[in-house]
């Protein structure tokens, strides 16, 4: 079965309008990065409680934590570094996640011991927790290429990844190639598209992402697609990343791009013959 996923916060900025945007389009996960532009690293005890509550009764569960983590200089101290870590951990279990999204540093690319020192640590200290660490293929950290994914995947132990990929396209890879060197250590999908040759971000299956392909490896598994669009800028994108979003297509708010974005990939999914039912889509 596959199970949708989305960043909410691309839909808008506030809670009530994120779990709207999720209930109308059937999606019962998030991954939260971030509400009214306060990204979620930054939350208060107080407002982790509230925003759970708020969650739970709206039927919707926090598949992982978009955190910033390693989203950073490699020059930061190892103190900095997992002081980041542990707050991301006491988070992710307010909220019930079992899984947070991380990087491996800016300006890392020389600096493998460092990376490998840093990340090892802090997944131990997740897995003391129940949680699992998830690192992303983010363009400009150490883990941006096949080759330093799965350097990473052999030197440390119990680390997980997503695979993204606009950002391996982003990078100068072929996301087909990507996908099926590093697919047997991938733990979930961020469903992202973009034209190679313009740079451009647009819905699913319409760039070089090769999004058919991926949902074709996938028949006969379990798996979680998180949509991360990009099709619009959003509140607190500048704090994310700090690029210009180039985007083939032109939106008038941001629930419309994302309404348009969800309804590409679920156009791709029946196509492939999965059916929607009420807790995900199968064959």
């Amino acid at each position: 079965m596959i199970e949708l996923c989305a960043f909410a916060d691309e839909a808008g900025s506030g809670l009530k309008e994120q779990i709207s945007a999720l209930k109308e389009n059937g999606i019962g996960y998030i991954e939260l990065r971030s509400i009214n532009g306060k990204n979620v690293l930054s939350f208060t005890d107080d407002e982790v409680k509230k925003y759970s509550e708020e969650l739970k009764n709206a039927g919707i569960k926090v598949w992982s934590i978009g955190s910033p983590v390693g989203k950073i200089d490699i020059s930061v101290t190892e103190e900095d570094f997992l002081k980041d870590v542990s707050r991301a951990i006491e988070i992710a279990k307010g909220f019930g996640a079992k899984r947070i999204r991380i990087f491996s540093f800016f300006n890392a690319y020389s600096s493998c011991r460092k990376v490998v020192g840093l990340l090892q640590k802090a997944v131990e200290i997740a897995d003391e927790n129940g949680v699992k660490l998830c690192h992303e293929n983010e363009k400009e950290v150490y883990g941006d290429s096949i080759e330093r994914v799965l350097d990473l995947f052999a030197a440390v132990q119990g680390l997980n990844f997503v695979y993204d990929p606009a950002n391996y396209i982003q990078c100068g890879f072929n996301a087909r190639e990507a996908r099926e060197k590093t697919q047997f250590c991938t733990d979930y999908y961020h469903i992202k598209d973009v034209i190679k040759n313009t740079g451009e971000i647009v819905p699913a299956g319409l760039g070089d992402g090769d999004i058919s392909g991926l949902i074709d490896s996938l028949d006969g598994k379990n798996a979680v697609l998180t949509l991360e669009p990009h099709l619009k800028v959003f509140d607190g994108y500048a704090k994310i990343d700090g690029t210009e979003m180039k985007n083939k297509f032109n939106f008038n708010t941001n629930r419309e791009a994302f309404d348009c974005a969800v309804k590409s990939l679920k156009k791709l999914l029946v196509e492939k013959g999965y059916k929607e039912t009420e807790t995900g889509y199968t064959k």
